[in-house]
């Protein structure tokens, strides 16, 4: 028996995120862009003593650790602060406190409006700072600026101990600029280089001072910029020259999508800041565009969470899907490395180019650690094909496609049984590798923990999608004999799955099956997948969406990871009974694809619901699984990335599912099964949607019984096909 405390399982998981103070600060403002990102509080600070994780950070290390703002030695009013619709900069309003001298107020609160822009741009962080005087009177005003830079790991933000550290290097001024180095164990310096441009300030190693004396409605402008450097010396640009780069990249990802918009301003607040927030994910690699997972923990290459990110928003984007799949193919393992978790055909967990990363006291520099990826990197490679009919690009993967579905049926198979099934070769990697790879996240009814090697209900789910996608994409490519033995493969899986993991009396399917092949008999979202993937006969789905959809799974804000009869329930849990968004948008897709429309709707409503309490209308990568209250609010997760991208990206999915809606580009036909729209949106309008060389648009009306379909605008010869 292996039951442990939670404690005792928190202790034992190096890649526990430690929270030991409470967050006193309810929200941070964030920014990233490409291998870069900023969190700062809401008076635009990185105080360390506040939130833990606020500073800017540049490929896995904090490069500013503090940035403290003051007027004449007082901390500033706050007036408001926001982080622009499009993600470009942050924008942060204060003003003076009452200002005294010798007991008397010599500048009242509120005669001075300090405007802060922030915008981060090629790992260069730009500040503009806009002092106004609203007195009647002059006033002299010294702002002053306090900074520092610790260069930590983002591992070591997270919790995790280190024996030894690099060198902090002293600090060098020189002119207008100030240098802060470390040199880490991985013999690489790491610098922040501050270039004040404004001119007549004070600088010193850890502090500038503005003194200026303002007129009656005077105004004095000040700039400033951060630049992380490894290596070479960051760039040079103006803030104007920044903030229009930084605009223009974002409008350029955001023009890749099709326009949504609805007949609820609330649901298109909703959309828009998903859409946003996708074009800030996305990142510029050397083999196309990826979508880094979140920030702040996980602001790097993820191959599971890119791929189902790339999924959710196929219908929308396919470009994004075409460039996780170039990188995820030219990041494929290619030999047998147990510290990695590596074998050839594997597809990327995750990468990181952090100091841990690269001495090794963490394995995830490149690292193979998760065994759902790569049947779902064979899955969206059929489903790109058929979204987008690009055989060319297909022909090229082919040979990565392959050494995938090679490694499902060789290495990921590990006693020959035609189950994929995980243990963890390197000792320092994820016990659970699994989309819930939280220590204690695999367990029996008794809440024994399973016992390696483990067979994922999910993957299972996934390998037949695989098999069944390589199938068609071999057809494509003319490959008819390959097409036929994948098509037997699928088939044989689809038998050999509802024999091993049904049970009735849970009245679905197992979430596990351990290394005695004892079922894990415990009611979990990961059922749900098997509708998402098909892997389930038909006379089976509809006890699984009840028992998904019952009280015990669904929350009323959304599906839970586990139901609440499991004994690891637990609503704050990561994995165990926290809702997550992405998981949701997976499982309505199944549910639609068997029929259950209703439920769908349900999932959708109750996400949106939950986007209206949260800031900015951004889901975050999850929340708290409590059962919800009249007149309350969702329960946030304290330390849940956000965004995080297959978050962002879920209503994408969402909308696809409750639209019945399937793109299928060889035939140029777009297909509308069953469409449904929730009662709180009578329209639902789609512009510029793709179809091969051909465009459309499209306006969908909620009517008392179904949803009437209009083509606006139609190039080539699309065909709308709507079965209600």
């Amino acid at each position: 028996m292996d039951i442990r405390t939670d404690a005792e399982i928190i202790e034992s998981d190096p890649f526990y995120i430690r929270t030991a103070s409470p967050v006193t600060d309810d929200r941070s403002l964030v920014l990233k862009e490409g291998d870069s990102f900023v969190l700062v509080d809401r008076h635009g600070d990185i105080r360390p003593e506040k939130l833990g994780e606020e500073g800017l950070y540049h490929e896995g290390t904090r490069h500013l650790s503090r940035l403290t703002l003051t007027f004449s030695g007082r901390w500033p009013l706050l007036l408001s602060a926001a982080v622009r619709n499009d993600n470009a900069g942050i924008a942060v309003d204060l003003t003076n406190p009452d200002l005294i001298d010798d007991g008397v107020i010599t500048v009242p609160r509120g005669t001075l409006h300090l405007a802060h822009m922030m915008v981060l741009s090629n790992g260069v962080l730009h500040n503009r700072l806009r002092l106004r005087n609203y007195g009647m009177a002059p006033v002299r005003i010294v702002l002053g600026l306090e900074f520092d830079a610790d260069f930590v790991d983002i591992f070591e933000v997270r919790g995790t101990p280190r024996a030894r550290r690099g060198q902090r290097l002293d600090p060098v001024v020189s002119g207008n600029e100030v240098v802060l180095g470390y040199r880490g164990l991985d013999d690489v310096v790491r610098r922040t280089r501050l270039i004040v441009e404004s001119p007549n300030a004070q600088i010193g190693r850890s502090r500038v001072l503005f003194d200026s004396t303002l007129p009656p409605h005077g105004e004095q402008q000040y700039t400033l910029s951060f630049g992380c450097e490894s290596g070479g010396e960051s760039s040079r640009v103006t803030f104007p020259v920044a903030l229009d780069t930084v605009t223009e990249s974002l409008e350029r990802r955001r023009r890749e999508y099709c326009e949504v918009t609805t007949s609820n301003q609330q649901f298109n607040n909703w959309l828009s800041r998903s859409l946003a927030d996708m074009s800030m994910m996305v990142t510029s690699t050397r083999q196309g565009e990826y979508p880094y997972a979140g920030v702040p923990w996980f602001s790097t290459p993820f191959g599971r969470d890119g791929i189902i990110t790339a999924l959710e928003c196929l219908w929308i984007n396919p470009s994004v899907a075409r460039g996780v799949l170039s990188f995820l193919a030219a990041t494929q393992a290619t030999v047998v490395q147990p510290d990695a978790d590596a074998q050839p055909g594997k597809i990327l967990h995750e990468m990181r180019s952090g100091e841990m990363a690269a001495t090794g006291e963490i394995p995830f520099g490149r690292y193979y650690g998760s065994h759902d990826a790569t049947p779902l990197f064979v899955m969206l490679a059929a489903a790109y094909y058929e979204r987008t009919d690009d055989a060319t690009f297909i022909e090229r993967l082919w040979p990565a496609i392959e050494a995938a579905l090679h490694w499902i049926e060789r290495d990921g198979d590990l006693d020959g049984d035609g189950f994929v099934e995980y243990a963890r070769q390197s000792p320092g990697g994820l016990v659970q590798q699994g989309w819930k790879d939280s220590h204690d996240s695999v367990f029996h009814d008794d809440g024994d923990l399973a016992t390696a090697p483990i067979a994922m209900c999910e993957i299972q789910a996934y390998a037949y999608g695989a098999w069944r996608g390589a199938a068609s994409l071999a057809t494509a490519i003319g490959q008819t004999g390959r097409a036929q033995a994948f098509a037997r493969k699928a088939n044989a899986l689809f038998e050999r799955f509802d024999a091993a993991f049904w049970n009735d009396s849970i009245s679905t399917y197992a979430l596990a099956l351990d290394g005695s092949k004892r079922q894990c008999a415990v009611r979990a979202s990961n059922a749900g997948h098997t509708l998402f993937s098909g892997i389930a006969p038909r006379h089976r789905a509809g006890s699984v969406a009840r028992t998904i959809m019952a009280p015990e799974g669904f929350s009323g804000w959304g599906i839970r990871t586990l139901s609440t009869s499991e004994i690891r329930y637990n609503p704050m849990s990561y994995h165990n009974g926290s809702i997550w968004p992405h998981d949701n948008a997976l499982i309505a897709l199944g549910l639609t694809r068997y029929g259950f429309h209703d439920e769908a709707l349900a999932v959708l409503t109750g996400l949106f619901e939950a986007s209206l309490f949260m800031d900015l209308h951004r889901l975050p990568e999850l929340f708290c699984g409590f059962a919800r209250e009249r007149g309350e609010g969702p329960i946030s997760y304290p330390v849940a990335c956000n965004p995080q991208a297959w978050a962002s990206a879920s209503v994408f999915l969402l909308v696809q599912a409750v639209l019945g809606l399937e793109v299928r580009a060889a035939d140029r036909v777009v297909k509308l099964t069953r469409p449904r729209l929730p009662a709180f949106i009578d329209e639902i309008s789609i512009r510029n949607l793709r179809v091969g060389p051909d465009t459309l648009d499209l306006v969908l009306e909620r009517h008392e019984n179904d949803v009437g379909t209009n083509v606006v605008r139609r190039t080539g010869s699309v065909e709308v096909i709507a079965i209600k």
